[in-house]
């Protein structure tokens, strides 16, 4: 169910999105607002699960993790226990950050970041390839990343200046 924001929440959330660091004084002096309602709309944000976690973004590159593989996974099987077998078994590898179902060829699309391609063949080879529910996995290396943002599209025009 989509929440009903105004164009104060909208332009805290902007903020908030782009630098989580933010006290809620700085996010108040932005906004317009003083501290106190300000930091009560943070915390209903919160509170209606808006506002998931605040975490520090990190340089994958600058901690080593070099690689960052997506895999198309295609299902041997769809019943009712195959998939969320598939789904608690991807839940507990660090190194896929995110798994998505989708429509099409493949059951799902996995984001994978390790250290080099011989770890992430390991992975592949060890892991990824013995689950049972699986049938196929395609898997493609990126070269380069022209954009990475967390940062979800608001409507700039529902936002106060």
């Amino acid at each position: 169910m989509q929440e009903k924001l105004d164009k104060l929440d909208r332009h805290i959330l902007y903020l908030l999105q782009r630098d989580a660091g933010l006290s809620a004084a700085e996010v108040a002096d932005r906004v317009g607002l003083t501290q106190p309602p300000c930091w009560r709309r943070i915390k209903r944000l919160e509170d209606q699960g808006i506002i998931q976690k605040r975490v520090a973004l990190l340089d994958q590159r600058k901690l080593g993790l070099n690689v960052t593989v997506f895999a198309r996974v295609k299902l041997s099987a769809h019943g009712k226990r195959s998939l969320p077998e598939f789904e608690e078994q991807i839940r507990d590898l660090p190194e896929v950050l995110e798994c998505h179902t989708v429509m099409g060829d493949y059951d799902f699309l996995l984001k994978i970041v390790t250290r080099d391609i011989d770890t992430y063949e390991t992975l592949f080879r060890q892991k990824l390839s013995q689950m049972p529910t699986v049938l196929e996995i395609h898997s493609n290396a990126a070269l380069s990343r022209i954009k990475l943002t967390t940062e979800l599209p608001l409507d700039v025009n529902q936002m106060t200046t």
